[in-house]
């Protein structure tokens, strides 16, 4: 092994015992010194963040730093900046202490009902559904909860991708999730225990439209992935859940969303939903991901507005680790779509991918375009991105 070997396996240390999903969003932080920082805080995020108490204790961190610089401003005798630091200090410390009484122990205002969304075509229903980080405490309606169960039992019964069965148990209990708070009703989405990746995406395309049909009744949801505890999930399921065949790809929280929002919860909200990578660094002209695809010219532009919602897609702390790939034949017409992962994550981007395919296939649907799903033959050794699923384009 030489130097450069020991010094780059030295440095990749700090990630060890972190997920695919962790380990790629740290590689993105260029400097060494940062990255290990951050690696550190994931760490530390994910030793409390089943506790319940994380969502309110980050602030906590923030009002000790402000304190402790009004009182070094004071020990210097600056004191214009140790009343600056100790009016933010005191309004962080309102605030929290508000988040703590109204979210935590629901000491609150009942709040309404959302309304449907039922005016809204499927584009701007899909650009209008956002992750819900806070849910109200009351209970779906019966009426909701009917369509719920109704919009499960169709898109399951529709054709898989896969050959492997998949299944989303109901659960109205209140389980050890992160980050969003007091939702008290999920769909867990379960697997075949023996991996089958084309099983994972399926999860992710039925319940993607499940998600959809929900968004559309008006309620909110919040896909959970490394944030869910796996131990409350499986005791509240009982005897649903057999450890030895079945195993736990994702869950989604279902509820009525809350204004009643942490303030942490708030910022880490806005920075993740209102932040996407640009479609350029998404699709793609060639399977060698060189030349990005020109979504406004033509054939490419007669998919309109599949690019923006695949584009805004959600994913594992909005990672988005699906690449599109368009295949054209000899006289340049769009053959099919090639979807790849560009992780080696083996739940979270076939997930991802799978929610893709069914905003795609969506898409597609409402545009009047015909088209399948098929999966060609690969390479047995997968590289980054790996290629996973196709859309192929109905010949005219």
């Amino acid at each position: 092994m030489t130097k450069n070997d020991t010094n780059s396996k030295n440095s990749d240390d700090f990630m060890q015992g972190l997920g695919a999903n962790e380990s790629a969003l740290l590689e993105r932080i260029p400097m060494i010194p940062l990255r290990k920082l951050a690696a550190g805080m994931v760490r530390a995020k994910m030793r409390v963040q089943f506790t319940g108490w994380l969502q309110y204790l980050l602030p906590v961190i923030f009002i000790l730093i402000l304190a402790l610089l009004a009182g070094v401003s004071r020990l210097f005798k600056i004191n214009f900046l140790a009343q600056i630091f100790s009016v933010l200090g005191s309004l962080l410390f309102i605030a929290a202490l508000f988040d703590l009484v109204t979210v935590k122990f629901n000491l609150r205002f009942s709040e309404r009902l959302p309304k449907r969304n039922d005016a809204l075509d499927l584009f701007d229903l899909m650009r209008a559904r956002h992750s819900c980080r806070s849910f109200q405490t009351r209970k779906l309606t019966e009426a909701d909860h009917a369509e719920l169960m109704d919009s499960i039992q169709c898109h399951l019964a529709e054709p898989r991708i896969g050959e492997a069965p998949i299944r989303f148990e109901y659960i109205a209990a209140p389980l050890t999730v992160w980050p969003p708070v007091n939702a008290t009703e999920f769909l867990v989405a379960i697997a075949p225990k023996e991996y089958d990746r084309l099983s994972v995406i399926d999860v992710g395309r039925s319940l993607q439209k499940v998600v959809l049909d929900v968004t559309r009744m008006g309620l909110g949801t919040c896909w959970i992935g490394p944030g869910a505890d796996h131990a409350s999930i499986m005791q509240n399921l009982g005897e649903r859940f057999d450890s030895e065949k079945d195993h736990i790809v994702c869950v989604c929280a279902v509820g009525y969303k809350s204004n009643y929002i942490p303030l942490f919860i708030r910022i880490f909200n806005s920075r993740l939903s209102n932040s996407r990578l640009p479609q350029s660094e998404l699709f793609f002209a060639d399977a060698d991901f060189i030349q990005p695809l020109d979504v406004d010219a033509p054939p490419s532009n007669h998919y309109g507005r599949n690019y923006e919602i695949c584009q805004w897609a959600p994913s594992s702390y909005n990672g988005q680790t699906t690449r599109c790939a368009a295949v054209t034949d000899e006289k340049g017409a769009i053959k099919s779509f090639d979807f790849y992962a560009a992780t080696a994550s083996q739940y979270y981007a076939p997930v991802a991918l799978g929610i893709w395919a069914a905003n795609w296939e969506m898409g597609c649907d409402a545009l009047g375009i015909q088209g399948h799903f098929a999966v060609r033959p690969t390479e047995k050794e997968a590289t980054l991105p790996r290629y996973d699923l196709s859309w192929v384009a109905e010949e005219k």
